[in-house]
């Protein structure tokens, strides 16, 4: 690789973090103590006051979630099959039963349309996803709630900053799980949140973090639920502290750079872009989906040789092998299998500089066009997929 080569992601840490990190390892308390519940209210004034616990994973958030809700055996769940595995794991795990509904062309979320018809006597939640930062419409989505009395968790890992109507994601709704793993727009490293309704409903996410255990002054305990283990610790909230100070610096960056996509990128080639939002997305990733004749291995593997590394979010879910053995199958939908085939993920992070997206945007017209003759094989497994709830 004759240039610096260029991640799909990568964190920005700044000195005062590093040092506030140092300063939390020399205290002595690098557990969930005093920068826990630091985080915990910055976070809650962030979303307008809500009540916001601190997780080890966003995926511990909708396990939670799910639990706060009621969600159990025999029930179900309608959620999106194009997100990452953890989004319909959660759903088996609380023992109820994932009812995919296929995504919508354009913005790559649920499609709304399609609920409805989705909806049984078993259903107890809807699970949405905000593919890439970009919100589902939370009005028409709290709308189908409302209107069957379901709950809902929003699964808005990758939403941190984004907005609907002018108001961010997790200051309204209902239960609201957010990531911070390390390619996230805030990063603890790992971790997460789950934004609440209510104190009441925030103390019951507190046993669910760890072991359901409550402590008492005279040294007893009790244990009322099975919890797990989902606590933060300081270290990773004391990078958070730091992060959420400069959210609004980080996601701005990126509505840059995806500007610059937009103006660089050749629409000839055949992709599809995502859809141009500059009001609501917070702009987590930038994604193609490559013309149906170009096999991704190979796209990968020549922008890898030119110092260009590619994310793959995602595969469909329901063709994993875990959820064909359920009965799902190829053609159940169409849409998200289209988009999973040849979904990638180009390189957008706050620190890139805007030579690097026309860096990108020329090898990727390169790349492609040194493929035209490649077809995909028949029955030839994609690439693995990274990313982290």
């Amino acid at each position: 690789m004759s240039k610096e080569f260029l991640p799909f992601t990568r964190p920005s840490i700044d000195e005062d973090t590093i040092a506030g990190v140092v300063e939390v390892l020399r205290s002595g308390w690098i557990t969930s103590g005093p920068q826990v519940r630091e985080f915990e209210a910055r976070l809650s004034d962030y979303f307008g006051g809500r009540p916001v616990r601190a997780l080890s994973s966003a995926t511990g958030g909708m396990e939670i979630g799910l639990a706060l809700a009621g969600v159990g055996p025999g029930d179900e769940v309608i959620t999106t099959p194009l997100s990452w595995v953890a989004t319909a794991n959660v759903i088996l795990r609380a023992g109820a039963r994932p009812v995919f509904v296929d995504v919508e062309p354009h913005s790559r979320n649920i499609d709304l349309s399609r609920i409805e018809a989705a909806i049984t006597p078993l259903t107890r939640a809807l699970l949405p996803v905000d593919m890439a930062g970009l919100p589902v419409d939370r009005t028409r989505l709290n709308e189908i709630a409302r209107r069957h009395q379901l709950r809902v968790l929003e699964d808005a890992a990758q939403s941190m900053g984004a907005s609907w109507q002018g108001e961010r994601i997790g200051a309204t709704g209902d239960l609201v799980s957010i990531s911070f793993h390390a390619n996230k727009n805030l990063t603890t490293a790992e971790g997460g949140c789950l934004v609440l309704n209510d104190e009441q409903e925030a103390r019951r996410c507190e046993l669910w973090r760890l072991q359901g255990v409550e402590r008492f002054p005279n040294g007893d305990l009790d244990s009322t639920l099975p919890g797990g283990k989902h606590n933060l610790t300081d270290i990773a909230a004391r990078i958070g502290l730091g992060q959420l100070a400069r959210l609004e610096e980080f996601n701005a960056r990126r509505r840059v750079l995806a500007r610059r996509y937009f103006e660089c990128f050749d629409r000839s080639l055949g992709c599809e872009l995502p859809l141009e939002d500059f009001t609501s997305s917070n702009w987590h990733m930038f994604q193609i989906v490559l013309p149906g004749h170009v096999e991704r291995g190979a796209f990968i593997e020549q922008m890898y040789a030119a110092g260009i590394g590619i994310g793959v979010h995602y595969p469909a879910i329901h063709l994993l092998t875990l959820y064909r053995q359920m009965g799902f199958k190829p053609g159940d939908f169409p849409i998200a299998e289209h988009i999973g085939r040849g979904i990638v993920t180009l390189p957008l992070f706050p620190a890139m500089r805007d030579q690097d997206v026309e860096r990108v945007c020329e090898q990727t017209a390169r790349t492609l066009k040194a493929l035209g003759g490649q077809v995909r094989a028949a029955g030839q497994p994609n690439v693995a997929t990274v990313s982290g709830r």
